[in-house]
């Protein structure tokens, strides 16, 4: 069943009121509701495109927190074949928010990497809501360490809020972690493609997109804080947070417009939850299309290419 977010709940009205006709259809076959039915399809389809031809960056917001969108593990299920995991950082823990390992990638061998907020309670509990902690960043460190070795491609996945905030892990070293997760991406001499599926928050989503090229789906977020931690640093109030995601210029279209993004993965109407098969192979043609553009550098110039690039971010646009 199809969760709705608040500025949807017309739409689940008519959704719903389709939906009871057909079940009352289905208890009593004499009953014939199939033009009341398509009227009322016709209806929520016209509705649902209302509602998301120009989204406010609040509601992208909503959006690319669904529960229902396709995370990390979906797409490396779909996209990947001979997926093998690699687990720990080698110093203290496995950190399930962060999940990689060497996989093929149209028959190319590469190495993933991607945040994993999990998909029921149980799961999300355990990947702790797709906020790593220090042993997740020392993770990626070890595999992008490891794809430069053996000259294999990184694809990261982003979908965290940010990285975990809590007394443990700025004991072991949070910050310093985030930062040598973010100068291996600098530095390594094999192409590096990022995606923004969902929420990229702040340092902690940096430390895996710091890349080569870099695409967002549409409604995904990209951002240096959360709406609400800006809100309640700003005007001490979270609930200001409809005003904080305006100015923080959070969105795929302003962000490709900054040159922050390179590319905007177009979504299904009504966001990539809707459709989640078609939303995995619009990724998986932008990740190909992205390591084309690469295909044929020398280390040297990938290294200088992603370094320019990171220089280059906020020279344009800064008008618009």
């Amino acid at each position: 069943m199809t969760q709705y977010l608040d500025f949807e709940k017309p739409l689940a009205e008519i959704e719903g009121k389709a939906e009871e006709l057909r079940a009352l259809a289905r208890a009593n076959e004499e009953m014939d509701v199939a033009d009341e039915a398509a009227a009322l399809d016709a209806k929520a389809a016209s509705l649902l495109e209302e509602l998301y031809k120009d989204l406010t960056p609040w509601r992208k917001c909503q959006v690319a927190r669904h529960p229902e969108r396709p995370h990390c593990k979906d797409y490396i299920e779909a996209l990947f074949s001979e997926y093998t995991p690699l687990a720990g950082d080698r110093n203290f823990a496995d950190d399930l928010a962060v999940m990689g390992g060497l996989a093929r990638f149209n028959d190319q061998p590469v190495m993933v990497i991607g945040h994993e907020k999990g998909s029921d309670t149980k799961s999300r509990i355990e990947r702790n809501f797709g906020m790593a902690r220090p042993e997740g960043y020392r993770k990626a460190v070890r595999l992008m360490e490891m794809a430069g070795r053996f000259g294999l491609p990184v694809i990261t996945l982003i979908d965290t809020a940010g990285a975990y905030p809590g007394k443990g892990a700025e004991e072991r070293g949070q910050s310093e972690a985030i930062a040598r997760s973010t100068e291996m991406c600098l530095k390594i001499g094999v192409p590096l493609v990022s995606v923004i599926i969902g929420e990229g928050g702040s340092g902690g989503a940096v430390a895996f997109a710091t890349a080569n090229r870099v695409a967002m789906l549409e409604h995904s977020v990209y951002s240096v804080i959360s709406p609400e931690g800006c809100a309640s640093i700003l005007w001490k109030d979270a609930e200001k947070m409809r005003e904080a995601a305006e100015a923080l210029r959070l969105t795929a279209q302003d962000l490709q417009k900054l040159g922050v993004i390179d590319r905007i993965i177009p979504e299904p109407k009504g966001g990539a939850h809707r459709d989640r098969i078609a939303t995995i192979d619009s990724v998986r043609k932008a990740i190909a299309a992205m390591l084309g553009q690469l295909e044929g550098k020398d280390g040297a110039a990938l290294v200088k290419d992603r370094r320019q690039k990171f220089l280059d971010i906020g020279s344009k646009g800064l008008a618009a």
